[in-house]
């Protein structure tokens, strides 16, 4: 077996793919092997069915119709035609023209274009028969469609059943889609949503934080059952005052997980508020004063308050859960208490104490209690985990450190076999052709069908494309995780080179910073509206580019490389200047913003190691430690040479 470094595709690579293509199309499309040519016509063709326009009068060319992504052309068309953008499609019922394409492609990725906008069109028309029909080919519907389905059956008289998957419905914790309302009405009129439900809804609102719904529900329901409901939500909204009210009238008859819920929005909120009502607290509720304690400590150890150490005291073993026995470890860390520290770790769990993490901190208080010779063991134990611990362990054992690399291996033979299969030539073109989430949904299909040895094979076809997000997570999903020259490209070389030009950053810090933010998806976008390869969100991006005078970027502009990687460096190099050189806090800035990195600074240098593990966002946490091997790997990739892993072995200090 020989391993395979590809790239991005070339124009030979392409000849290669178009070669295959021919290989799987039948025999009177094989002479259409140009596919750049049938890929432009795609794209345009694609882009103009997406706007509304018909198809050709005269039809589609040879070259078009021929080409393996032609059914997302026709089903945009169709798609088009059924949200009234366009007219009927080739002159059929439009009825007619979606019955006869989802029969040739039901059980294809490409029907999804076409399936969830019928059906939503036969509900609106209220052609519940068809409706029904063409649902039963969905695979996992969402909430609209599963009450439509309901609401199909209703009208039809179908209603043997139904009343479980109403309930269903009706018992979730947030709003529910409107197309549900209809199924509640048939619930209350067969009066199958008596007050029980109404009020079991409520509370499942309420353990999820939704008081407004809560409050709503209450409303229909008895005094003796609403009461309770609406102190939960009082305790949820404004947990200080809430509190206050019991702690004056201590014989105020209240649920425990309700005053637990408004105790812990309090304790983590405003963590020296819940510190200075805890003892009255604990005296009108004492069975509770382990899990009042737990609450404060861990609002106390986020906000970097000694004091955490004493309410972690206070804490009844059996209450101690995961977060806390980490959490314990951290404020003992914080405060110094090294003793304190090493007990902590003693006391968690077999399987959370004996990862790299916590095996590392237990070799710092071996350290530091004066067992040297223990600790050195503890430390070797974790240099080979390969992680940000493992570069720590190396340091403290006084050794430079490389990345333990295991080369992966693939069968060319079997990846040119998978690339010819349809499933995964559509995927690749609809990569190449940049609409991602369809070739995704390819993918899928083809990757799903596939047996063990095909889908570890499939890592090497997605590198081989230069799809770099989907080849590392399907190398996770195999927990491939060593193998650095797979896992780690280095892409779009002449962006990340200006970026290191205008911002004078490593290369290999801003590959870092790229990998960690999108894995290589220069058309990301997160859930907060950052975008593109370095997750700049888009006011950032222009007051960069003011800054640099430069054009103001769109959306569009940020999904590009040569302006994303350019500025996203800018911006992290202006965080490094802000925070005296400093990285870990220009890292930590980057992620959670520099005002929440200036509500972590210490107020005296500290080692770094212990200020970065009390980052209280975890998600902070884990970026600022994972940027840094990053950086680690490409450094080593780079000139092939070990970390001097001393140079991790740093303080942080207060800003001058």
């Amino acid at each position: 077996m020989t391993r395979a470094i590809p790239s991005w595709p070339t124009r030979r690579a392409l000849a290669a793919v178009a070669l295959l293509v021919a290989c799987w199309l039948p025999a009177p499309a094989r002479a259409a092997t140009d596919l750049d040519a049938q890929r432009q016509a795609f794209l345009a063709a694609w882009r103009a069915a997406e706007a509304g326009a018909p198809a050709p009068a005269g039809g589609d060319s040879a070259l078009l119709s021929e080409y393996p992504l032609y059914p997302y052309v026709e089903a945009a068309r169709l798609r088009a035609a059924i949200d009234g953008k366009s007219t009927e499609v080739a002159a059929r019922p439009l009825d007619v023209g979606v019955a006869a394409f989802l029969a040739r492609h039901g059980g294809e990725p490409v029907a999804r274009v076409v399936r969830r906008p019928w059906l939503l069109r036969l509900a609106a028309h209220r052609q519940w028969a068809a409706f029904l029909e063409a649902y039963a080919q969905v695979g996992v519907p969402d909430q609209a469609l599963r009450c439509l389905s309901l609401q199909a059956r209703i009208a039809l008289g179908a209603t043997d059943g139904l009343a479980e998957p109403a309930v269903a419905e009706w018992l979730t914790p947030a709003s529910a889609d409107d197309a549900c309302d209809p199924v509640f009405g048939w619930l209350r009129r067969g009066d199958l949503l008596g007050p029980a439900l109404v009020e079991r809804r409520a509370r499942l609102a309420l353990a999820a934080g939704e008081p407004g719904l809560a409050r709503w529900l209450a409303k229909s329901l008895p005094e003796e059952s609403a009461r309770p409901l609406r102190e939960w939500a009082l305790l949820i909204e404004t947990p200080r005052d809430a509190v206050d009210a019991l702690i004056r009238a201590p014989g105020t008859s209240v649920e425990d997980e309700a005053l637990l819920a408004g105790w812990t929005r309090l304790a983590r909120g405003d963590p020296p508020a819940a510190k200075d009502r805890f003892d009255a607290l604990v005296a009108t509720r004492p069975a509770l004063a382990s899990r009042f304690a737990r609450e404060l400590a861990l609002g106390l150890a986020w906000g970097r308050h000694r004091s955490a150490l004493d309410y972690f005291a206070r804490i009844d073993a059996a209450d101690f859960d995961e977060t806390a026995h980490e959490w314990h470890v951290r404020a003992a860390l914080w405060a110094g208490d090294w003793a304190r520290a090493a007990a902590a770790v003693t006391a968690m769990p077999a399987a959370l104490g004996d990862t790299p993490r916590w095996r590392y901190w237990a070799a710092r208080a071996v350290a530091a209690g004066g067992d040297n010779d223990r600790a050195r063991q503890l430390y070797a134990a974790v240099v080979p985990s390969d992680n940000w611990f493992a570069v720590l362990s190396a340091a403290r054992l006084g050794e430079r450190f490389a990345p333990h690399d295991r080369a992966f291996t693939f069968d060319p033979v079997r990846i040119a076999a998978l690339e010819a299969a349809p499933a995964f030539l559509r995927s690749r073109e609809l990569f190449v052709a940049g609409l991602v989430p369809l070739a995704q949904s390819e993918w899928n299909a083809g990757y799903t069908a596939l047996d063990a040895a095909g889908q570890r094979d499939a890592i090497g076809l997605a590198h081989q494309w230069g799809w770099y997000f989907q080849a590392i997570s399907t190398a996770a999903q195999h927990q491939v995780y060593d193998d650095y020259r797979l896992l780690y490209p280095t892409p779009f070389g002449a962006a990340v080179d200006e970026g290191a030009r205008l911002s004078g950053l490593p290369d290999t810090l801003i590959y870092a910073v790229m990998r960690q933010e999108s894995l290589y998806q220069s058309w990301a976008v997160s859930s907060a509206g950052a975008i593109g390869l370095m997750q700049l969100l888009p006011g950032t991006a222009r007051q960069v580019a003011r800054a640099l005078r430069r054009p103001s970027p769109g959306r569009k502009e940020l999904m590009e490389p040569d302006v994303n990687v350019p500025l996203g460096s800018a911006h992290l190099a202006e965080l490094v200047g802000r925070f005296d050189g400093q990285v870990l806090y220009a890292l930590a800035a980057y992620n959670a913003g520099p005002n929440a990195a200036r509500r972590w600074l210490p107020g005296h240098a500290m080692e770094a190691d212990v200020w970065v593990e009390n980052i209280p966002y975890n998600e902070t946490r884990a970026y600022v430690q994972r940027i840094m091997w990053h950086s680690v790997v490409f450094e080593w990739l780079k000139d092939g040479q070990p970390e001097d892993a001393a140079a991790w072995l740093v303080k942080v200090k207060p800003l001058d």
